[in-house]
């Protein structure tokens, strides 16, 4: 009988998890906040220090882990193409629509999924909920693709209402994105768990959340 892969994956704690998913984005919160200098000069410190870390994250995924999730991928390689918009034309634009368009993908997959009839999140997720039920992941992924296309929205929003010029100061978007989208998308992960409950999960499955765009 053939080995299960994730099996053999080795088992990772929450810290190191959290760390390879929400580092890169503190990292580009602190240099924001901390650079000296014109908003400009300091969003393309903080845009090169998140790809430098985000390309770091994943290495740490192989390395420990033994692979990169699809999620991590996706938004590994979006930080790498519009961060290097963003320095190439010293437009901070593009990082501000990055989390859109990382947000209207995952959407899109889970979509697919869902018109295909394909368990798409459990592959995204990367995790089994040990005892769910098909309806279950079928509710699940209905309300994660709707919960990415607000997200999509919100971020779009948020950019365009508070940092709309290329010179606009980020922080405020920038407290958006972390800890705010953080908190919102832990919050949603916890709220769905009555529904996953009812739909055979187990108590002491742990509780998976998609890294952040």
């Amino acid at each position: 009988m053939a080995s299960n892969p994730d099996f053999n994956r080795p088992k990772v704690s929450p810290g190191l998890r959290m760390a390879i998913d929400y580092a890169p984005l503190l990292i580009f919160f602190a240099v924001n906040f901390l650079a000296p200098g014109p908003q400009i000069e300091r969003v393309l410190a903080a845009t090169a220090s998140f790809m430098v870390a985000s390309a770091i994250a994943m290495i740490v995924s192989r390395w420990k882990t033994g692979h990169i999730s699809p999620m991590l991928w996706l938004s590994g390689t979006l930080v790498l193409v519009f961060g290097s918009l963003t320095l190439w034309f010293h437009n901070p634009n593009f990082i501000k629509m990055k989390p859109t368009f990382v947000y209207a993908i995952f959407a899109i997959v889970l979509g697919f999924g869902l018109i295909t009839r394909r368990p798409l999140l459990k592959q995204l997720l990367e995790t089994s909920y040990p005892g769910l039920d098909a309806k279950g992941w079928h509710k699940l992924t209905i309300n994660w693709m709707i919960f990415f296309v607000l997200m999509a929205v919100a971020n779009e929003a948020v950019w365009r209402v508070t940092a709309p010029h290329m010179d606009s100061d980020l922080r405020i978007w920038t407290l958006y994105k972390f800890p705010g989208c953080v908190i919102i998308t832990l919050v949603f992960a916890l709220a769905n768990i009555p529904m996953l409950m009812r739909h055979g999960l187990t108590v002491d499955a742990p509780v998976e959340v998609p890294p952040e765009g």
